[in-house]
């Protein structure tokens, strides 16, 4: 007998969806109105036309499929359809790393976004480089990194703080993993042997000094770590602590 061919069922939702973080909480049957900058981009750059499908994300419930009911030049208005995924459960881990030079900073918060941080926690430290933290445009980059890698969940991000404030502040019960260039136990085995919340605090281009230091290992919560022998930059030291984290102690 001669084969029997099936017309191909399209993927659904198509892989080619342009994906979108939006503000409001979805739900089957919403209307969502883009606007701005998101709007430009699916209608120009994505070509979207009544009919095509877009992912969305709102941070809370997870993802969904919506299609375009209309697409014109200002805005694109999109009926909410189904619920695809969950938002996912992210590991209760902070990244507090110092601010550094705008490129090397966009840079963690891209990548710290990829590898599943919780919340990002800038702080500035007396021989930080940079002093100003544009949150809005931070966020724009960390919202765009979790598009591109199809992620439901965005860190949060917080304003930034001084060192001693943050120290101050800190909440009872979560482990504070100081990365010390003067040495610690190693990272891999203290992250491994740890349950519950946690944070990584990372240093500036100049390091600590002697005083931020000491202030850091008097504090209860603190637990000096090392990340190797090789003197790394505060985006590498930040990155790959957060890496070795997750591959220990986090999701992977």
């Amino acid at each position: 007998m001669p084969a029997t061919h099936h017309p191909r069922v399209p993927a659904w939702p198509p892989k080619s969806a342009p994906r979108l973080f939006v503000a409001e909480t979805l739900a089957a049957g919403a209307i969502v109105r883009i606007e701005g900058n998101p709007a430009h981009y699916l209608a120009r750059v994505m070509r979207v036309a009544p009919g095509d499908v877009v992912i969305l994300c709102d941070d809370v419930t997870g993802e969904w499929a919506a299609r375009v009911s209309d697409a014109g030049k200002r805005d694109v208005v999109l009926e909410v359809a189904e619920l695809l995924r969950e938002r996912e459960a992210v590991p209760d881990l902070w990244l507090c790393p110092a601010l550094l030079k705008k490129d090397r900073f966009d840079l963690i918060l891209e990548k710290a976004t990829e590898l599943g941080s919780a919340r990002i926690q800038p702080m500035l430290t007396r021989r930080c480089v940079a002093d100003k933290l544009n949150v809005e445009r931070a966020r724009a980059i960390t919202t765009e990194a979790a598009e591109q890698c199809a992620r439901t969940a965005l860190p949060e991000l917080a304003e930034p703080v001084k060192l001693d404030a943050l120290l101050a502040g800190w909440p009872e019960g979560r482990a504070l993993f100081f990365a010390d260039e003067e040495g610690g136990e190693p990272a891999a085995a203290a992250f491994a042997a740890h349950r519950g919340p946690a944070a990584i605090l990372t240093g500036p281009e100049g390091g600590f000094d002697d005083a931020e230091r000491a202030s850091i290992r008097a504090h209860p919560a603190a637990r000096p770590i090392s990340l190797g022998p090789r003197i790394l930059r505060g985006e590498t030291a930040a990155l790959s602590a957060l890496a070795v984290w997750m591959a220990s102690a986090g999701d992977w």
